[in-house]
This record gives structure tokens, C-alpha cells and sequence, in this order.
């Protein structure tokens, strides 16, 4: 009996800790392991569809409707409509109905557009042809059918169909170069390195020979981490163990570059690669404008409450005499008085809500949806923002930095330059052919990850040592007397964020084994036993005061012995499959130490043409800036300096480890915070944003270990921490200045801020990788398509190319859209008080029977048609003042900071113009027409007829409004809003003037043309409409004259001067500028 399965299951799960990960074996080309070796144990995996979709054919109306009516708004109109199917009320279902139909459909109609292509891109993918090894030949097939355990053909410029281990390269070296720019966003190539026992496996036949095993941990999304190792059995031999990490894994959704073919075997598959685990959406981002839109719905839900429980208490109450509940001409059946009480009364309160319910506006959503989306194209379409360098303009994803070199001269320092790193060389136009000689003239060209590591090896090119090429696992470099030297590399500890450097051990002609190590200075320093180490530190604190990056290069002989110890130790880390980072981490301190500091190299960082001029105009605008950076503070301070963060006047704050040395956090925070209130340099208390120009400016410097001390709680034990005072001492400070932060503490700077007492709006911009973090923390995240690669952009709510399109970005469009989606808001708010508070005026002179004032089709189509479009466009193109004032005057960007036009004072302002014009439409027309003949033949108006001339006049009166509140008027303009009037006349004639067959009655017939015919009707609309309009226009005048705003006061100079080309023309482009764009140097 074999008991291979039981001895494997036993040896897994009871063997150890080392043994109790949990993993997965998969087997290479589905061969089985030989007898006596692991048993055979079959585990199902997925196959490698890819489904990104979200609906199914057959899901998609439930789980859409679902989805839909999640939504507070979507979900009350559909109770609303429920309710009008089931009890008798006063409106037609269809008047709930068709709009709520008309919102479900257009969103599920965009949703399911959406999803289509999605299927259309996830068949595409599935079905495109990928080459396998079969029976020692290549078979074609589709992705789809690509199982774990397969071994596929990958050629240049493919992209990988799924996670595959790297087996062997067309490379002689076996190595491998890809982009991974559709996975984390970065452009620049990354080498990956075959399986040390199969890279000479060059065709499909050895390849098909392999008999291998690989234990590996089960999927998960990391895309840097991988830990595994590959078991490749011989003859009868034991098997030969090597491990198996990151750079011998090549990613789904990754690209060959520079390398004509690949084998590799696929071990994760379909939803398992880390692309798939990958898909997850950003977590949703609520905009300050979304946030008091729900709050003003609320208020208005208790309104319609309240309304409606007015309505059902007076009702009863005009009930209490007998001659009124129950008139000679409608007497009640005994059915109807025998019916109890409190269900009548709800049945008439759900009857008044039905009544009331426009008050809600449910096509606000619609519109604020279009206006964001339509919207969005405003700012891609903008050419001042087209970067003519790069071919990059600005994207919207949510509906978005040059070398130097210079140090010490010694020739064994220029040799651990051209070492330690792991770039590789392309040669001309050939990817994989001969190499030029270095005496040909042809440059190399060098391709890394770390654009600072191509920077000092072509730094160390110009002083005469030229990196060539790594072959056959040979480091090659020409030196200043054009001899070839050929180094052996031994191995490479990788560079990571938490050591900040990384090391190459290599062996020399002479058969002399080095170790060379560059990294941080604080890194570096500690480990240092020999050298000029105060010379070159004080090098480096001048070169990082003068703003360039530094590192530190050092180096240490080893004998044989101690290499062979250097082998062990590493080998055992590799292999091990939990905890693999924590003991590679631990050889790593082990073996760099004891070293001698050979010398220092600097690296400018440029900053982008206009930066300065950008933070400053931000500044003016009131907005506060935070630099949050991973570089030195001597190295960031020097570049606040360079962008006119911090000026010379600027007084220095510093929370730093070294300060905090000397005294305890508490002592320093405590005495930062009595500097700045003693010196009088408190600005205003909701000062996150804006600058004191009479008060003595102040910046504040803190590092990220001093950061992490503020963010953990007190050590007596209190709850409370240090948090507070960090952020009091802040708000007094012109500027703060973050430096050495960690990705993860820079989204806890953002979230600290995001959720202080003020609640400020943050915005988040970067361009690295090491930025993602804070973008998807701040309110809004801004990415730059920079050097560092595309993450920051593809993760980001908006995108840029250079960091000065931000001060359009916010200054121009930001303005623009914040004063059109607030107009849109607190109109669409506006405009239904006007429809519906005559209709609940109108129940006290119908003795509550719940009539309604207007027609069906008018209920129906306010929203829809009559009103909409207007609004719509003014939240497109108006423009309250001209681009080029945005940007040259920053400050009245102050105007509408904090939610400043979406603020309960105006939003009451806006409601009570609403019931004004409404007291206005209801009691003119009443009054007017009481008692008196309107018509040639003596007939009084109806009912009808004054609800269709109280509707008459809330249209003209609504449209007209919001022309008055237009500033910038194009020819659409005018087709729009005068249209919209035509049309609703045009509308009103057709329907009362024409018997309508599919219709049972017709009670607007003849009625508004019946209006029109009377003299009295015309004066009343004009009278009502001039009356209703001129509060607001004494308002405004009024304000302006008395108290301006900035804004008020550049559109009244502006309208004073009026030239010729100040004004915005309808036959000029929306986002040209006059100005022209600087011609690329």
C-alpha cells in the first residue's frame, strides 16, 4: 500500500511552523512527481476567465432596480407611486411614474451601455490566442482554457496571459525585461530573472522534458510579494530546491519588452492573478456639494411631512361641522362612515404626501449626474493644459521632475557606481542581437526602474566608467583606459523601503569578492567602520541643503569563508516560505556591516517649470499647502525654499527626532505652541486654508518619526493625545513641511486633517507611486504623469501632466464648477418650492379635498421638460466672470471657499424666494380675478383655468430667474431658455387645443387658449412676473452696491471698462485663452 498521500499530509500540516503555511503545489506540465517523492494531490483551481463585468443577462433588471432604488430619493418615489396604485389620491400614478420611469431608465440604460462593453472587452481577452507547450510542440489556443500547471510560449511585446513562473529566456543570462504599466501605472522596464536550473531550457521540447514541482502561497493581491520554491527533480536524485520570489514572477497584464520569447508555467489563473485580485473600486468619494444636497432633501422631506400634516389636521377639523363632511350633494354611503377613524386619517395624510411629493426634486440627480459627466470634458478639452513635451493632456477619472552628478573622485568608488544597481543596457535599436564595440560611438542605452539609478551611471559615463552589459551573470564596464573589466555577480540584496539601500556581492578578475552598498546616509553611516565619514557627511548635509537627493556608497572586502557563510544564510531565508521577508531582513543586517565609506553622489530634482509661481497663487487663493515628502529635510526645506513655500522671512518651526532628543514631545509641542500665540501669529481659527499678511509668518517642520510619536495615544494612559496641539500649532503656520514620511504616514497626515474640527476640503497631488495612498485618502486626488510612473495618475480622480495645470485646474475650473453645480442645487431646490406651495395654498380654499391645482401633464412635465434644459446648460457654460481674471487674480477663489454659496444662510435665502414667488402666483392671480369677468361672453375662469395661469406664471418667472443670473451668454443660451418657454406654450395650445383620441376626459380643453383670449390674464402673467422678480434684483443691486464680494467688485470694473475683447464672445472657444501658449524650448 502506498502511503505517500498520508506521509505528504502529514509532513505538511504537523512538520512545524515552517510547514503551516498555507500553500499550494502545482505540477509542472501536469506530470506527476516521480515514486517515492511528494505524492500526487490534484487541487482545482479556476480557469483563466477573467469577468470584470458587474451584470449577467439574466441579472441585470433585479440586481440594477436593486442597486437603483438603494437610493434615498429613487426609493421615496417608488413608495410614492406604490401608494397611488393602491389608495385613491388626487394624481394620476402616472404623474410619479413617468419621471421616476424616465430616471430608472436613463441611469440603467448608461449602466448597462457601461457593462456591455465591459463584457465586450472581458470576451476579447478571454478568447485571444495564447501559444501552450504540448507533447514537446506549440499548440495555439484560447486564454480562456489556460489551466495552473500549464507551460506557455510568451513573445515580445505580448502580454502575459496569466502569473507564470519564469523558466528560461531567448537571453543567454536568462533574463527578461517587462513594463508593468496597466498594473501599478509604472512606464519604465523591470528585469525578472529565470529559474536558475531551467534557464538553458531554449525550446519546446526541453521545456516539455521539465519535471518539476512549485509550492507556493495561495493568491493574494500584494503585487511585489511572492514567496514559493520550485522542487526540480533529476534522474533518482534528490531533488534540487531553489527558492522563488518576486522577480521570477511575471504578472498578468504585464508586457514582454526587449526579449524575443519566454517559457514559463502558469500557477495563478483567471480571478486568481493579482491583476483580477486587484479589481476592486475605489472607495467612494462624497463631494461637499453631494453632501449638502442630502442634507437640503432631508429638510425638504420634513416639509413635505409637515405639509402634509397640516393638511390632514385641517381637513378634519373643516370636517367637524356636519353640513361640511357631509354636503346635500355628496352624502356618504354607510360603508364609508363606518370606517375607522385613524385609517382614514392615515389614508388622507399618504394622500397629501402624494399631493405634495413634487417638492422633492428626483431630476436633480439626473441633472447633477449629466452636468458632472458633461462637465468632465471641459477640462480634457482644455489645450492650456496640453503638455506638447510629454503629448499629455488631463484626464477625469472619476465622472485625476534632471540629473546631476558629483562627488568624490576615487576610481574604486566610480567602479560600486557602475556595480550596484540593477539596470540593464539596450543597444540601439537591437533587442537581443550583437553588441556594438564601445569604441563604435554608439551610446548605451539604460533601462531601470529607479530613473535615479540611470542618472549616476551615465553620471560615472561622463568621468570615464561606462556600465556595458550583464552576460552570462557577468557585470561588464569599460574604464577610463578602455580596458573591458568583467566582474561575476554573485548576488544581489535587493533594494526596500525599510533598510533604504541595497547591496551586490561580486567577484573580480583576480578571484578578490566585494560587497558594494549604496543607500541613504542613515542608512549607510551606522554601518560604516572606515573612510572620511565627517568629510563626506558634511558633503551630504550641504549637497541636501542645496536640495539634491544624496546617497552614500560604501564597500567591504570578503574572504571565501565568509562569503560561503554570506550563502547559507541567504539560501536558508530564500527558501523559506513564511516569514521569508523578516529573515532575508535579518541576513541582510547581518551581512551589510563593518563597511568603509568610499564616498557620496547627489542627484538634482528640478522643480517643474512654474511650480513656484503655482504655490503661490495658491496661497493667495487661501489655500493651505502641506508638502508631504519620503527626501531629507535639509534636501525638502532647500525646495520650499526653491517654490516659494517658505520665504526668508519665514520663522522655522521644527518637530524633528533630533530636537526631540533634547526635549520630550511634550516640552516641544507645548513650546512651539506658546512661540506662536505670543508673537500674535494666530491666524483665524478655521485657518486651514490662507495666509496672515500682517502676522509673523511661520513654517512647521516634522519628520515621520516625530509624527509617529504625535499619533500614538499619551503615555499616561489618557486617551487623548498630541494630536490637537499638532494640529492648533498648524493652523497657525503659513506652511508645514513633512519630510521623511512613509507612504502610509502621508494618507495619516491627510486623514488627520480630513477629520479635524473644521473639516476641511483636502486635496492630495503626486506622481509616484509612493503617493497612491494619501490621493485615495484626500477629498480629491490629483495625479501628475511624471517620471515616476502612472500609478499616482491611475489611481487619481483627475490627472495632469505638469504640477503648474494645477493652478488652472482649481483657480479656473474648480471656480467654475463650484458656482454652477451650487446654482444648480439651490434652483432645482427653488424652483419646486414655487410649484408646490400654491398647490398646498391652493387646499385651503378647496376645503382640503385633496384637488389638485394643476393639470396632470403640467405635474408631469415641469421637471421633465419645461424647467430642465436651462438649468442644465448654466451648469455647463457659465461663466461669471472671464478665465483670464481667475487667473490672474487668485484671491477670489476666497469666495467661494467653504461650501460659501451651499451654506444654510443662503439655502434659507433661496427657500423663502421660493415662497415669496409662490404667495406671489397664488394670491396675484386670486385677488385679480376675484369676482370679475375675464371673458367677451361673461364667463368667469375655472379652477383649470387659474391653475394653468398660476403655472404660466411660475415658468416665466423660474426661466426668467435664471437669466437673470446668467452672465455669460452664448447663442445656445438664448435657443435654450427662449425655447423652453416656446415650447412650453407651443406644448399648452397642442394640448388643450387638439381632442386628444387615447384620452378618457379632457379637462384642458380650450383652457389655455381661453387664457390667453382675456386682456386681464396677459397683465396678470407680466404684473406677477415683474412683481416676483424684483426682490431678488433689489437684492442683488443692493449687495453689491453695500457689500461686494471680491468677485461682485471685479464684474462691476469689468463691466465699467468693457472692451472690446474683455468680453467672452459666443464665437470664441469656452477654454481658449487669449494669451498665447508658450512654444516648446
Amino acid at each position: 500500500m502506498d502511503c505517500s498521500l498520508v506521509r505528504t499530509l502529514v509532513h505538511r500540516y504537523c512538520a512545524g511552523e515552517e510547514e503551516c503555511v498555507d500553500s499550494r503545489t502545482v505540477y509542472v506540465g501536469h506530470r506527476e512527481p516521480p515514486p517515492g517523492a511528494e505524492a500526487y494531490i490534484p487541487q482545482r483551481c479556476p480557469d483563466n476567465r477573467i469577468v470584470s463585468s458587474k451584470y449577467t443577462f439574466w441579472n441585470f433588471i433585479p440586481k440594477n432596480l436593486f442597486e437603483q432604488f438603494r437610493r434615498i430619493a429613487n426609493f421615496y418615489f417608488l413608495i410614492i407611486f406604490l401608494v397611488q396604485l393602491i389608495i385613491d389620491t388626487p394624481t394620476s400614478p402616472v404623474t410619479s411614474g413617468l419621471p421616476l420611469f424616465f430616471v430608472i431608465t436613463v441611469t440603467a440604460i448608461k449602466q448597462g451601455y457601461e457593462d456591455w462593453l465591459r463584457h465586450k472587452a472581458d470576451s476579447a481577452v478571454n478568447q485571444c490566442p495564447v501559444h501552450f507547450v504540448q507533447h514537446g510542440r506549440l499548440v495555439r489556443k484560447q486564454s480562456r482554457k489556460l489551466r495552473v500547471g500549464d507551460i506557455v510560449m510568451v513573445k515580445e511585446d505580448e502580454t502575459f496571459p496569466c502569473d507564470l513562473i519564469f523558466l528560461s529566456s531567448s537571453r543567454v543570462d536568462g533574463t527578461c525585461h517587462v513594463t508593468t504599466a496597466s498594473l501599478d501605472g509604472e512606464s519604465s522596464h523591470k528585469t525578472h530573472y529565470a529559474v536558475q536550473d531551467t534557464k538553458g531550457f531554449h525550446t519546446e521540447e526541453d521545456v516539455d522534458s521539465l519535471h518539476a514541482t512549485i509550492e507556493c502561497e495561495q493568491p493574494q493581491p500584494d503585487l511585489y510579494r511572492f514567496v514559493g520554491r520550485i522542487n526540480v527533480y533529476s534522474d533518482l536524485n534528490d531533488p534540487v530546491v531553489r527558492p522563488l520570489g518576486s522577480e521570477n514572477l511575471l504578472l498578468r497584464g504585464a508586457t514582454l519588452k526587449n526579449t524575443e520569447k519566454i517559457f514559463g508555467v502558469a500557477i495563478y489563473t483567471g480571478m486568481e492573478t493579482k491583476m483580477a485580485l486587484n479589481y476592486q473600486s475605489k472607495s467612494q468619494k462624497r463631494s461637499a456639494v453631494e453632501k449638502s444636497m442630502n442634507v437640503f432633501l432631508i429638510v425638504y422631506l420634513c416639509i413635505l411631512i409637515s405639509k402634509a400634516l397640516i393638511n390632514t389636521v385641517m381637513k378634519y377639523v373643516w370636517q367637524s361641522e356636519p353640513f361640511r363632511d357631509e354636503p346635500w350633494y355628496n352624502q356618504k354611503t354607510e360603508a364609508e362612515r363606518q370606517r375607522n377613524l385613524f385609517l382614514r386619517a392615515f389614508t388622507d395624510f399618504l394622500a397629501f404626501m402624494v399631493l405634495f411629493n413634487y417638492i422633492i426634486p428626483v431630476s436633480m440627480y439626473v441633472t447633477v449626474e449629466m452636468q458632472k459627466f458633461l462637465g468632465s470634458y471641459f477640462i480634457t478639452w482644455d489645450e492650456e493644459m496640453f503638455d506638447e513635451e510629454t503629448g499629455e493632456g488631463p484626464l477625469v477619472n472619476t465622472s485625476d521632475l534632471n540629473e546631476e552628478l558629483g562627488q568624490e573622485r576615487e576610481e574604486l568608488f566610480f567602479r560600486a557606481i557602475c556595480l550596484c544597481h540593477t539596470i540593464q543596457v539596450k543597444d540601439g535599436d537591437e533587442a537581443d542581437g550583437p553588441r556594438k564595440s564601445p569604441d563604435s560611438g554608439r551610446r548605451c542605452v539604460y533601462i531601470s526602474a529607479s530613473p535615479d539609478e540611470v542618472a549616476l551611471v551615465e553620471g560615472v559615463q561622463r568621468l570615464g566608467f561606462t556600465y556595458l552589459r550583464l552576460k552570462d551573470n557577468y557585470m561588464e564596464l569599460q574604464n577610463r583606459g578602455n580596458d573591458i573589466e568583467r566582474f561575476e555577480l554573485l548576488e544581489i540584496l535587493s533594494f526596500d523601503s525599510v533598510r533604504r539601500r541595497m547591496s551586490v556581492i561580486v567577484k573580480s578578475a583576480t578571484g578578490e569578492i566585494y560587497l558594494f552598498c549604496k543607500g541613504a546616509d542613515s542608512s549607510i553611516f551606522p554601518r560604516v567602520i572606515e573612510g572620511k565619514v565627517d568629510q563626506i557627511r558634511s558633503r551630504v548635509e550641504r549637497n541636501a541643503v542645496e536640495g539634491l537627493r544624496t546617497l552614500c556608497v560604501a564597500y567591504k572586502r570578503l574572504i571565501q569563508e565568509e562569503y560561503e557563510g554570506v550563502c547559507e544564510l541567504l539560501q536558508a531565508a530564500k527558501v523559506a516560505l513564511q516569514d521569508r521577508e523578516r529573515k532575508l531582513a535579518e541576513a541582510y543586517e547581518q551581512i551589510e556591516k563593518d563597511l568603509i565609506l568610499l564616498g557620496a553622489t547627489a542627484v538634482e530634482d528640478r522643480l517643474q517649470e512654474k511650480a513656484a509661481d503655482t504655490i503661490e497663487a495658491l496661497q493667495k487663493a487661501g489655500i493651505k499647502v502641506w508638502v508631504l515628502t519620503g527626501d531629507k529635510m535639509e534636501t525638502a526645506a532647500a525646495a520650499c525654499y526653491a517654490c516659494k513655500l517658505f520665504r526668508r522671512n519665514t520663522q522655522l518651526l521644527e518637530v524633528t527626532t533630533k530636537r526631540l532628543e533634547e526635549q520630550s514631545l511634550h516640552d516641544v509641542l507645548f513650546e512651539l505652541s506658546k512661540t506662536i500665540l505670543h508673537c500674535g501669529a494666530s491666524l483665524t481659527r478655521d485657518n486651514f486654508s490662507g495666509l496672515s499678511a500682517d502676522a509673523q509668518d511661520y513654517g512647521l517642520i516634522i519628520d515621520g518619526a516625530a509624527l509617529s510619536l504625535i499619533m500614538k495615544p499619551r503615555e499616561d494612559g489618557s486617551s487623548s493625545s498630541y494630536r490637537e496641539l499638532f494640529l492648533d500649532i498648524c493652523r497657525n503656520c503659513s506652511a508645514v513641511l513633512c519630510c521623511r514620511m512613509a507612504p502610509l504616514q502621508k494618507a495619516q497626515i491627510v486623514k488627520l486633517i480630513k477629520f479635524s474640527k473644521e473639516r476641511p476640503i483636502t486635496l492630495a497631488i503626486g506622481d509616484g507611486a509612493n503617493d497612491v495612498s494619501m490621493i485615495l485618502e484626500a477629498h480629491v486626488g490629483i495625479g501628475i504623469v511624471g517620471k515616476e510612473g502612472r500609478q499616482a495618475a491611475r489611481n487619481s480622480d483627475y490627472a495632469i501632466p505638469k504640477f503648474k495645470h494645477l493652478k488652472k485646474m482649481l483657480l479656473v475650473h474648480g471656480h467654475f464648477y463650484y458656482i454652477r453645480i451650487s446654482e444648480l442645487v439651490q434652483y432645482f431646490f427653488y424652483k419646486n418650492v414655487c410649484f408646490i406651495f400654491p398647490q398646498f395654498l391652493y387646499q385651503f380654499f378647496c376645503g382640503f379635498s385633496q384637488q389638485t391645482l394643476y393639470d396632470t401633464a403640467y405635474l408631469t412635465l415641469y421637471n421633465i421638460s419645461f424647467t430642465s434644459l436651462p438649468i442644465l446648460l448654466y451648469s455647463l457654460m457659465e461663466q461669471h466672470v472671464a478665465m483670464d481674471t481667475l487667473k490672474r487674480d487668485p484671491a477670489l477663489y476666497r469666495d467661494i471657499a467653504k461650501n460659501a454659496l451651499l451654506r444654510w444662510r443662503v439655502f434659507i435665502y433661496w427657500t423663502f424666494l421660493g415662497v415669496f414667488d409662490a404667495l406671489v402666483f397664488f394670491f396675484g392671480a386670486y385677488f385679480m380675478f376675484e369676482n370679475t369677468t375675464v371673458t367677451s361672453n361673461g364667463q368667469m375662469f375655472g379652477n383649470w383655468t387659474f391653475g394653468t395661469l398660476v403655472f404660466t406664471v411660475m415658468v416665466f418667472t423660474v426661466t426668467l430667474k435664471l437669466a437673470l443670473d446668467t452672465h455669460y451668454w452664448t447663442w445656445i443660451n438664448h435657443v435654450v431658455i427662449w425655447g423652453s418657454l416656446l415650447f412650453y406654450v407651443v406644448f399648452s395650445l397642442l394640448w388643450g387645443g387638439i381632442i386628444w383620441p387615447f384620452l378618457n376626459y379632457q379637462r384642458m380643453y380650450y383652457v389655455f387658449i381661453q387664457m390667453l383670449s382675456s386682456g386681464p390674464a396677459w397683465l396678470a402673467i407680466v404684473l406677477l412676473v415683474v412683481v416676483s422678480l424684483l426682490p431678488d434684483v433689489l437684492k442683488k443691486v443692493l449687495c453689491q452696491q453695500l457689500w461686494p464680494s471680491a468677485t461682485e467688485k471685479v464684474q462691476r470694473s469689468s463691466s465699467r471698462r468693457a472692451p472690446a475683447d474683455a468680453t467672452p464672445s459666443p464665437d470664441r472657444p469656452l477654454l481658449m485663452d487669449p494669451e498665447p501658449r508658450p512654444r516648446r524650448e
